[in-house]
């Protein structure tokens, strides 16, 4: 594959050579259960302490509030339904917007077919939850409120603190995900007023399959957990843990927060190229989502665009050698429109017309100047004629 050239670095990233490095041991000689009380299982104890350790650190979090789970699913879905069973007598009232990644609106869609009452609140043209919004939507029986921190589509940001400071006043627990800011964004837990958050490691260029949840130790109380037997993870994740995962989120954690600026200005420099070079050379584009400029309220490596009268599946196929999207990862194999496309007011036509780029620590100048040639090529030759060849 290394003639493709990689711009989807939203549903995935490739790992880290030195994350790799930190997690061989674990996958070969140190393979000891961390359950065990022998030596073996010491060290993979000890090594996941360390782990824990330095994720609490990123975030701004203590070690107790640190569990590791199999990904930000799971972990979406432990703090919905966890909380909603906690409060299930009192037909809990959750408030979330309608752009969530899809495991937050399937969780919510679950724990309203349960008896809970659930708000998906709307966005703006950006994109963006509106504080006003989630105060307004607040009820009497409201027990949570579950933001996205990043938008894995149009890379709006949301303003997590004004949200966190609203749920705090109010004695609300609040959650984000976070999966597409962690080790890209500042995150302070305290600071943010955030009690819940959720991401993975292979959005950090960690390995797949493991992720955390952060729940602060007042909110605890107040999450039943998912998965129930030898109670690792303080009972709130039992399951035989994935240690080299964990030394691999751990240590992908430590790197992209070490590096955070300078990896900011990279990505954004890249997209602001493979714009530039689109705009230079085709008319007719629309930016999804906020501003380019505007890093408060845009992730610096995100490039949704519409490419008006250009239908997206068949400018896939004529660029094989670019591995983009269309919509997210989880979605990819769904006909409809991108439903976070047309919250944002896009038309279905203008949806199935619109390209995501992911920039990633690995893109190089050459990756987008050669991919801006060929998507410039593919689409001169297409027209609206040529739309459903």
């Amino acid at each position: 594959m290394s003639n493709v050239i990689y711009l989807d670095n939203h549903a995935t990233t490739q790992i880290d050579p030195e994350v790799l490095d930190t997690m061989m041991p674990y996958l070969t000689s140190e393979y000891g259960n961390a359950a065990s009380s022998h030596l073996f299982g010491m060290k993979a104890e000890q090594a996941i302490e360390n782990a824990r350790t330095q994720v609490a650190t990123a975030i701004g979090a203590n070690t107790n509030e640190v569990f590791f789970t199999g990904g930000a699913t799971e972990s979406n879905n432990l703090v919905i339904k966890g909380v909603f069973d906690h409060f299930s007598d009192q037909k809990p009232h959750i408030i979330t917007s309608a752009v969530e990644h899809k495991c937050i609106l399937e969780s919510c869609k679950y724990v309203e077919k349960r008896g809970g009452e659930i708000t998906f609140l709307p966005v703006d043209a950006d994109g963006r939850v509106n504080v006003e919004d989630v105060k307004k939507a607040i009820k009497p029986n409201t027990v949570l409120v579950s933001i996205m921190h990043g938008n894995n589509e149009i890379g709006s940001i949301n303003d997590i603190a004004a949200i966190g400071a609203l749920c705090h006043d109010k004695n609300i627990l609040f959650h984000t995900d976070a999966a597409q800011t962690l080790g890209k964004l500042p995150i302070n837990v305290d600071d943010m007023h955030i009690d819940m958050m959720s991401a993975s490691a292979h959005k950090i260029y960690g390995p797949k399959g493991v992720g955390f949840v952060y729940i602060r130790s007042s909110a605890q109380p107040q999450v039943t957990p998912l998965l129930h037997g030898g109670g690792q993870e303080l009972g709130m994740r039992s399951g035989t843990s994935n240690v080299a995962g964990i030394v691999g989120l751990g240590k992908a954690l430590e790197l992209a927060v070490t590096d955070m600026d300078k990896h900011h200005e990279q990505y954004k420099s890249l997209r602001d190229r493979l714009y530039k070079r689109l705009t230079d050379s085709l008319d007719n584009i629309v930016v999804n989502g906020a501003d380019l400029a505007d890093d408060a309220k845009r992730l610096p490596h995100n490039l949704n665009i519409l490419l008006q009268d250009i239908d997206v599946s068949v400018l896939k196929r004529r660029l094989r050698s670019i591995a983009f999207s269309s919509g997210s990862a989880c979605s990819s194999a769904d006909l409809r429109p991108s439903y976070v496309l047309t919250a944002i007011g896009r038309t279905d036509t203008e949806a199935h017309s619109s390209l995501r780029f992911g920039i990633g620590r690995f893109t190089t100048t050459e990756d987008i100047d050669t991919a801006a040639d060929q998507i410039i090529a593919a689409v001169q030759k297409l027209t609206p004629a040529t739309v459903a060849a």
